[in-house]
């Protein structure tokens, strides 16, 4: 008996004599779901949302090449993994079927051992997207906290990321990690949650006692989100610890200097000041971004990371376009 956390796989095959061999194969670990044509396929695959499809080519009325293309054009199957199984072994039509969205092909006649480690593989890979997924809503969620405790906006924290992820992409960064920092940027002032209301949200000047605690948020923000084998949470921790660290060693909580700033701490750095100042805050009017480059020019060395400083203006018409396209209500 299976409980409600095994996962579930649809087997299609116009065959009963294969879809019994799948059964025999798969039955003890897995809750099978069984379909004899391509319309039943796509019926059940929507009704049942299984975790994976094992999926015969050669059926008649609609082929499995027919039945994948139609499962990667509806949002509601298009994430189900497809293995194709199938009496085709020309690299030509395993190549179709890959192309068509496909993750893996094994031939008939199937080998059990080979049936259950890709069937285990592919699940496994499932899982880790699914878990990768959970924890970026956490850390989105993690982000809308922060900004109940600020003055900023949730479009200064969207713009700032963005603007994040184009200089990362100039520096050098794969899609991938540029990604991950997209994602990782949002928890830069997470801290900010243990700051004291009657500091957070004090209108007029800190006293020099105040800054002091205010200072305290990137350790408070790494302290939140902790010691993590997941790389998006590691991430985002480096930027909330790092964000307040300058070029020349003033900055704080560690006084670090150059390179000794990880990268990604020296481009939420940037980005974070670039919004901040062409944006209207509580208690200033936006600067123009005329001004704001003037002002990021002369902290180049100081401040900011040269390189950076650089690539800032080099990819200013793409930040504007983010700017213009996030605006603050």
């Amino acid at each position: 008996m299976h409980d409600e956390h095994t996962k579930s796989i649809l087997l299609v095959d116009d065959e009963p004599a294969n879809l019994r061999v799948l059964k025999q194969i798969l039955q003890d670990d897995y809750r099978l779901i069984f379909a004899k044509s391509g319309a039943e396929a796509l019926r059940l695959a929507e009704q049942k949302k299984p975790a994976l499809i094992l999926l015969d080519i050669m059926m008649p009325d609609m082929t499995g090449f027919d039945v994948c293309e139609q499962l990667k054009s509806h949002s509601e199957t298009k994430k189900i993994p497809v293995i194709f199984v199938t009496a085709l072994s020309d690299e030509t039509d395993e190549a179709r079927g890959l192309e068509l969205g496909a993750v893996d092909y094994i031939t008939k006649p199937v080998s059990a051992p080979v049936v259950r480690i890709r069937v285990k593989t592919h699940l496994s890979l499932v899982q880790a997207e699914e878990l990768k997924r959970t924890r970026l809503q956490v850390i989105q969620r993690l982000g809308h906290a922060a900004e109940y405790k600020d003055n900023e906006t949730g479009m200064h924290v969207m713009r700032m990321s963005h603007y994040s992820k184009i200089l990362a992409l100039a520096y050098g960064f794969s899609p991938e990690q540029a990604d991950n920092l997209l994602h990782a940027a949002p928890m830069h002032d997470i801290g900010k949650i243990g700051i004291p209301d009657s500091i957070m949200l004090k209108p007029g000047k800190l006293t020099d006692e105040e800054f002091a605690v205010m200072k305290s948020h990137p350790n408070i923000g790494a302290e939140i989100l902790g010691d993590d084998d997941s790389e998006l949470i590691t991430l985002a921790k480096v930027v909330a610890l790092t964000h307040h660290e300058k070029w020349n060693g003033s900055g704080y909580p560690n006084g670090l200097k150059g390179e000794d700033i990880p990268i990604e701490g020296r481009i939420v750095a940037i980005a974070d000041v670039f919004d901040a100042l062409t944006s209207v805050r509580p208690y200033k009017d936006a600067w123009s971004v005329e001004e704001t480059m003037e002002y990021i020019s002369s902290q180049s060395g100081k401040h900011f990371d040269p390189k950076l400083v650089e690539l800032i203006k080099q990819e200013l018409p793409a930040i504007l376009d983010i700017k213009q396209r996030y605006l603050d209500n």
